[in-house]
């Protein structure tokens, strides 16, 4: 199960921190990623980051975004930075290989 949050409307330039609770597999060696989609587009990758902790970032995001885990909590983590108009849309967190049903998402709007 996958419970997403932190989500809202910032400005331009605003953070945001993402939470996303995740049970029902073995955390620490999950694979897990962030997702996004926005009005009228597809889902996309947003950033992603291993068991052994390696991440990865589309390229609109680098140098901006933050994934992090905490395996005590079972949770994913999404520090958004410098936040731009295009970032905005529903974000969701999955494994990488999309394993789960989709959550609900935390939306994030970022007005100009």
């Amino acid at each position: 199960r996958l419970l997403e949050s932190g989500g809202g409307l910032v400005q331009a330039g605003g953070s945001l921190r993402l939470s996303c609770r995740v049970s029902g597999i073995n955390f620490k060696i999950a694979h897990m990623a962030w997702f996004r989609q926005a009005p009228g587009k597809e889902r996309e990758l947003v950033a992603s980051r291993s068991s052994a902790g390696i991440t990865n970032y589309e390229d609109s995001v680098k140098g901006r975004f933050t994934i992090s885990g905490d395996n005590a909590r079972t949770t994913l983590f999404l520090q958004m930075n410098d936040l731009k108009p295009e970032d905005t849309g529903n974000y969701y967190c999955n494994t990488l290989s999309r394993s789960f049903g989709w959550g609900q998402g935390t939306q994030v709007t970022v007005s100009s």
